[in-house]
Formats: structure tokens, C-alpha cells, sequence
């Protein structure tokens, strides 16, 4: 049996306002879920509707095979790391992450073997006497998880809990948190809109667009093999290129260049005569040059950016644009015309109107 379940969960507002559509999906005890997507995408919303903090508005949440739907946040053993640290400033942070223990009357000396086995998985030991004043913004994150990890329930739920750190601090604090979670083996749901994030700390990612869910899977999964256009371009950095045209005797044009759909869709391709598709290639997954096999286009160099283990390369041909990632050795010149070779398993196509991949 799933230890949480998400039945056809809706969240509809007073004023009329749809958040949250037909969300469903079932979560293994242990599991580390990352809710991603873009701003106002219903991630937060979903996650407060698991903590009890927002009303289910239609569906069922199920704990363990029990509906949920009616427990306040206590009954359901959940606890929450939010964006904002929400630490006691007057208090020590032995006192911060003692505080839920506290409220709940356990001993004084249950208390102080907690917080220390606490300390000692965050690395906390040497600051439990210091207030939240002197700590750095990452250790204040630190604290405000410990407050959470100590309760021992059985659901930890994380609201963009990296957004307030610098670039530096996030990726320290993503590999103490996935390192948390190896130690704990506690279920956790984590709400994200850095992929990156996502793609590192999830199990399993749900990807989600105006209330929608759009793919639920591994990294692997959403990476390697995206359902729809939306997908494929949110999950990779830079993102996937897509080329949008009419099929016209079976093929699509980049600019110049002609791109027959046969040598990917094969027989299929009779039946998208005369519609739009989507021609869709990783900038990675190319290669300089004319590869025989391979779809073989030539474009125009605009700009390039030097990332030190790569380089991004940004190209024109005809009206289209495209990001290309090579090996930093093979930087072209500014206005060059270069030639690039994708190979036929690396390219997605998609139908121009639902935006589904098409198999």
C-alpha cells in the first residue's frame, strides 16, 4: 500500500479560481518527491493541501491508506520547512530546535539527546549555544530543518527552502539535504522552481503548469524521454531547441536547412502532412560537423559564452534560433557558418497542437 495518496485533489478558491486540477499520484514510504515548475504553477498549493493548511476542495487524501482529508495538521504527523527560516530570534538554536518537544512536554533529557543527535546530522554541535543573529544564512536553513527532522514524523514537507540562500550556499545546503534524507529514510515532499534542485535531490519529479500536472517520473525519465513540449523545455539547461513548421512532403525547414521527418518518424509521417510539429533537439546533443546518418544542418555563429567545461553557442538560421553546448576547444568565431550534426535518437518530435511527444 502507498504511504500518501492524492486522489483526483482540486483546489478551487471562493472567487472562482481553479489551482489545483485532478492531481493525482501515489507516494512510497521513503521516497524523496520534488514538486517543480514555474510561478503560480499550484506547487505550494499542493503541498499546503498535504499539510492541512489549505482545505481539499473535490478528491482524497489518503495517509497510510486512511483519508486525511479532515485531520488538522498535528493528527497527520507532518512537518513543514518553509522559505522563510521562521526561527525564534530572542531564542539559542538548542532552544529553536528544541521548541516543538518542548510545547509537546517530553523530558528535559529526551530533549537534550534529540537536539544533540539532531546537531550532530547537521552539523550544528558547535552553534546550539549561539542565537540566529550570528549564524550564516545556510546554518539558519539548517536550524529551521533540524526543528522540523527532530519530531520524527512521518512526512517532512519543504517550501522552497533554498530560495533565500546565494548560489554558493544552495549547493552546499542540496547535498546536506539530500544527505538528511539518506539518514532519516523519512518520506519528503519538496516544492522547487530550480530544476536543478529537482533533477539532484527527487526520486521522482512531478512537473506542473497552470494547476496541471504534466509528467510525473525520475530525472532520467523527464530528461530522456519528456510527454510534451512543456516538459522537454523546462527540465535542462540551456534548454531543449524546438523548430516549429508545417510538414510539407515530409519535411520540416530550419532556415535553410531541410529536415526530413521520415528518418525519425518513418511510416508515421504520411499522417502529419499539412500540420505543424515540433522538431525538438538538446543543445548537448549535438555535434560539430557533418555526421553521416545524422540530421545534418548548417547555421549561422551569433554568440558565444565561454562556461569554462563548455560553451553555449547561439545560432540563427533563416528566422530560427538555437542554442548549441560544445566543448570549449571548439568555439567557432562570431558570424561564422558552421555545420552541426544531431543524431536521429537524440531528436523528439511533437505534435504542434496538443504538444505531446509523438512516439
Amino acid at each position: 500500500m502507498p504511504y500518501l495518496t492524492l486522489k483526483d485533489i482540486n483546489k478551487i478558491y471562493p472567487n472562482g479560481y481553479h489551482a489545483v486540477h485532478n492531481f493525482n499520484m501515489e507516494i512510497e514510504k521513503g521516497e524523496f518527491i520534488v514538486f517543480v515548475g514555474p510561478s503560480g504553477c499550484g506547487k505550494s498549493t499542493t503541498l499546503r493541501m498535504i499539510a492541512g493548511l489549505e482545505e481539499i476542495s473535490n478528491g482524497e487524501f489518503l495517509i497510510n491508506g486512511k483519508r486525511a482529508n479532515e485531520m488538522g495538521p498535528r493528527e497527520r504527523e507532518i512537518a513543514m520547512v518553509f522559505q522563510s527560516y521562521a526561527l525564534y530570534p530572542q531564542m539559542t538554536v538548542f532552544d529553536n530546535i528544541a521548541f516543538g518537544l518542548t510545547l509537546q512536554g517530553v523530558d528535559e533529557d529526551v530533549i537534550e539527546q534529540k537536539v544533540k543527535n539532531t546537531a550532530r546530522i547537521l552539523g550544528l554541535t558547535d552553534y546550539l549555544d549561539r542565537l540566529p543573529r550570528a549564524l550564516s544564512g545556510g546554518q539558519r536553513q539548517r536550524v529551521a530543518i533540524g526543528r522540523a527532522i527532530i519530531r520524527k514524523v512521518g512526512v517532512f514537507l519543504m517550501d522552497e527552502p533554498l530560495s533565500n540562500l546565494d548560489a554558493k550556499q544552495r549547493v552546499t545546503m542540496r547535498s546536506e539535504i539530500a544527505q538528511i534524507h539518506r539518514e532519516t529514510g523519512a518520506t519528503t515532499i519538496y516544492v522547487t522552481h530550480d530544476q536543478t534542485e529537482a533533477m539532484t535531490l527527487a526520486d521522482r519529479i512531478v512537473v506542473m503548469k497552470e494547476g496541471y500536472v504534466q509528467q510525473i517520473g525520475t530525472p532520467y525519465e523527464l530528461y530522456f524521454q519528456p510527454e510534451n513540449v512543456f516538459v522537454a523545455g523546462f527540465i535542462g539547461e540551456p534548454p531543449m531547441n524546438f523548430v516549429r513548421g508545417t510538414v510539407k512532403g515530409g519535411k520540416l525547414t530550419f532556415g535553410d536547412n531541410v529536415l526530413d521527418l521520415t528518418k525519425k518518424l518513418g511510416d508515421k509521417t504520411a499522417r502529419y502532412e499539412g500540420k505543424e510539429l515540433v522538431f525538438g533537439f538538446r543543445p548537448e546533443s549535438i555535434e560539430l560537423g557533418r555526421v553521416d546518418g545524422a540530421y545534418q544542418l548548417e547555421a549561422v555563429v551569433e554568440l558565444t559564452e565561454m562556461l569554462g567545461d563548455n560553451t553555449n553557442i547561439y545560432i540563427t538560421a533563416g528566422e530560427e534560433k538555437a542554442i548549441l553546448k560544445v566543448d570549449p576547444h571548439d568555439t567557432p568565431e562570431l558570424d561564422e557558418k558552421i555545420a552541426f550534426s544531431v543524431p536521429v535518437e537524440n531528436v523528439y518530435v511533437f505534435d504542434g497542437e496538443t504538444e505531446q511527444v509523438i512516439k
